[in-house]
């Protein structure tokens, strides 16, 4: 039995090396799986939903085949799901992968807890540093975003009036780290003010360089803000510290995914993402990268058999960890690739404009994100005047079953919108006739 469960599982390792890719996943996609029962909310079952290689259409960039994409994500009957920055759902390409390889791990467990997935975890490593477009020895794979921010902060020996700037829109978790290791220290924590609606990069990069003195040691910043989707200067924020001999950690929790990225050009030191947001991984999933250069800086949260390694395996030394889903962000990369990250990108700022758009000339709905592709992307937040943001999102809710995020820090008051590839253009149509209705 146990040796036709091995044959008989998913790999995506065995997957990319297949001459008959798809027929492989037209096999695979047959009822493997159920969906699970969730407490008070019926979802559609998945275990009948082909999964579609969507490899071969990779030049089609019609309306048609995002809804195409669309059918490999399965949501609740009814529910307008606008809130992937919040949390990302996974493809059933991914669901089924995870799943198949909690059955196999299930079914003999100290092989594949301790071993039996080596090479698999190595190509996991090596599909997300392809990704990033940087080396696998640079990225290690952790939990979320969350760690990879302690994991950083709690590294450094800084002293009593050392500096670390963060700005005031940093997420929480990237902020209470510092606060926690450091600034108990007597290190300093300088807090910049970002403009809400900036015109331009240089005007956000002028903040940093007004705020950097010389005893910065550290700038933590995030690629994109959870506030309102603004995008932060990384690139030229990591040339103007390394001149100046500081460190720059990048929360990258809502950029990895959304866009291309190329870690190396952006110059930080080190980066980290939870890939259950963008990348559409399993839950409790994460990436953390540190240039090679900078490696030496970093501590493991958690040691234990092993810690003697030099290599960045050392920050994931776990020893016993939910292996599945960390196969399952392999699947998950397997499955962004399909579709191809340029893509993505494109598709990314195509829904963008395409909801600015519907929205320009409508005085009662006032956006509160940068305009400029370089400084916003499938983030957009908008304000319904006279509207209280988390009264809307009730009405939102139970009106049209419209799930998105209420922002009501920094003065914003505004819904904030996810654009993401399950994300159609009649679905953007459905969400700003819902938000016109609350403008009468």
């Amino acid at each position: 039995m146990l040796k036709l469960r091995e044959k008989g599982s998913f790999s995506y390792l065995h997957l990319m090396k297949s001459n008959n890719r798809r027929r492989f996943l037209q096999t695979f996609g047959t009822g493997m799986v159920g969906s699970l029962a969730l407490p008070n909310l019926a979802i559609r079952k998945n275990d009948s939903s082909p999964i579609i290689d969507l490899t071969s259409q990779k030049t089609d960039n019609s309306e048609a085949y995002w809804e195409l994409v669309k059918t490999q994500f399965v949501f609740a009957p009814e529910l307008r799901y606008f809130n992937n920055a919040s949390l990302g759902a996974s493809p059933i390409y991914v669901q089924r992968h995870t799943q198949s390889c909690r059955e196999l791990l299930d079914g003999f467990p100290s092989k594949y807890m301790w071993g039996g997935w080596k090479d698999e975890k190595e190509n996991t490593r090596q599909l997300v540093a392809d990704l990033l477009k940087v080396s696998n020895e640079e990225i290690a794979l952790i939990h979320n975003t969350t760690e990879g921010m302690n994991l950083i902060a709690r590294s450094f020996d800084l002293q009593p009036g050392d500096e670390v700037i963060l700005a005031d829109h940093e997420h929480t978790s990237g902020r209470v780290c510092w606060e926690v290791f450091q600034e108990t220290k007597g290190v300093k924590l300088v807090r910049p003010t970002l403009p809400i609606l900036p015109e331009s990069v240089e005007e956000i990069v002028e903040v940093y360089r007004k705020a950097i003195t010389p005893k910065t040691k550290i700038i933590s910043m995030c690629h994109i803000v959870n506030t309102n989707g603004m995008i932060l200067p990384v690139k030229e924020v990591s040339k103007m510290a390394q001149e100046r001999g500081i460190l720059v950690a990048v929360d990258g929790a809502q950029s990895a995914g959304m866009f291309e990225i190329d870690l190396h050009d952006l110059g930080c030191d080190f980066y980290t993402a939870s890939a259950h947001k963008w990348i559409f991984a399993p839950k409790g999933i994460g990436i953390f990268y540190a240039r090679e250069e900078s490696q030496h800086y970093l501590k493991p949260l958690i040691v234990c058999r092993g810690h003697r390694d030099t290599s960045i395996r050392r920050l994931e030394n776990y020893n016993t960890r939910n292996l599945p889903e960390l196969l399952g962000l392999g699947a998950a990369v397997e499955f962004c690739n399909q579709i191809g990250i340029e893509k993505i990108h494109q598709r990314s700022y195509e829904l963008k404009n395409y909801f600015r758009s519907k929205i320009a000339a409508n005085p009662a709905l006032k956006l509160k994100t940068p305009a400029p592709d370089d400084l916003s992307a499938a983030i957009q937040v908008v304000e319904v005047i006279g509207q209280e943001v988390r009264e809307l999102k009730e009405k939102l809710w139970e009106e049209f079953q419209i799930d998105c995020r209420p922002m009501s820090t920094f003065g914003l008051n505004a819904m904030r919108i996810s654009l993401s590839i399950y994300i159609t253009k009649a679905d953007i149509d459905y969400l700003v006739d819902a938000l016109i209705s609350f403008t009468k």
